[in-house]
């Protein structure tokens, strides 16, 4: 059971985020001047069995603006809000605590399209020339809550997830302000045909030269997609696709480029296996690969 929201106007919010996406959304709520008794976040990770703990980025956001944090999803309905915001918090809410207090979750996507917990980069992969941001209250069940307002924003050509993430972040932290400041109305349940937005896996990353070059160009855009180069993994962190290219085989090298199904690919950053990012230019200078090497 999911409680009605109310009041209208909110100002005791409390909030659940986890990583950078999330960071916006707490800032913005901060300096419209809303009263956040709690900021429940994700654990500290430790990077090293020697090393310290290293607190989320929302973690490190609310001690900086000295509010309170918590790691127990409880505190969302133990500190007398008059509701809860969640963004990419990253862990499930019970139905025991939606039962209790009111909340909304700002999902990256036009919903119903790419609910899921990797919706910028499924809509990248897919070539959408657009997404958005929507308010829902949350639910159970995965990202099916009805909407409050949806906030579409373009996909540039040459944007990448982290880039559109980026910007989704910060318009939908600014429009979540402002739509709690001045009332949400009423939500409207979600029509049309959903698309899931699972988790990309390395298989979903990795690049399969016969493909079109403009769907790998995609893949490395969304990050982290991966060839092979003598029975290695063989990252490529930046590229540019090429409309033309010599008739080689897919995965041809030719000087700094790499031949798809109808072009090239042009390498710019890559990460060899065991190795740190690094200028293309350079790395081939280093490497000497004959014209004609083969990646896959």
């Amino acid at each position: 059971m999911t409680l009605p929201f109310s009041p209208a106007r909110p100002r005791r919010i409390a909030f659940a985020g986890t990583p950078d996406d999330a960071v916006p959304a707490l800032q913005a709520l901060d300096e419209g001047g809303f009263e956040i008794p709690v900021v429940v976040t994700g654990a500290p990770r430790r990077r090293s069995r020697r090393g310290s703990d290293t607190p989320s980025p929302v973690a490190a956001a609310a001690e900086g603006l000295s509010l309170p944090v918590s790691y127990e999803p409880a505190d969302l309905a133990g500190c007398g809000a008059d509701c809860a915001v969640v963004v990419a918090y990253g862990q499930l809410i019970g139905e025991d605590l939606l039962a209790v207090t009111p909340m909304l979750n700002l999902h990256f996507s036009l919903l119903p399209r790419w609910r899921g917990a990797a919706p910028v980069e499924r809509a990248l992969l897919a070539g959408d020339d657009r997404t958005g941001v929507s308010l829902m209250a949350l639910e159970a069940t995965l990202d099916t809550g009805p909407v409050y307002w949806r906030h579409e924003v373009p996909v540039g050509p040459a944007d990448t997830a982290a880039e559109l993430r980026q910007r989704l972040a910060h318009d939908g932290a600014q429009r979540l302000a402002e739509s709690l400041a001045g009332g949400l109305g009423t939500p409207q349940s979600q029509s049309g045909e959903p698309t899931y937005a699972r988790k990309l896996t390395p298989a979903d990353r990795q690049i399969d030269w016969s493909q079109p070059t403009a769907l790998i160009d995609r893949q490395i855009r969304v990050g982290g997609a991966w060839t092979a180069l003598d029975g290695e993994r063989f990252i490529v962190r930046e590229a540019n696709p090429l409309a033309d290219g010599p008739d080689d085989p897919p995965g041809t090298l030719r000087d700094d480029s790499v031949a798809t199904r109808d072009g090239m690919i042009r390498l710019a950053v890559v990460q060899p296996a065991g190795r740190v990012a690094i200028d293309a230019q350079d790395w081939l200078r280093g490497a000497r690969l004959p014209s004609g090497t083969r990646f896959g």
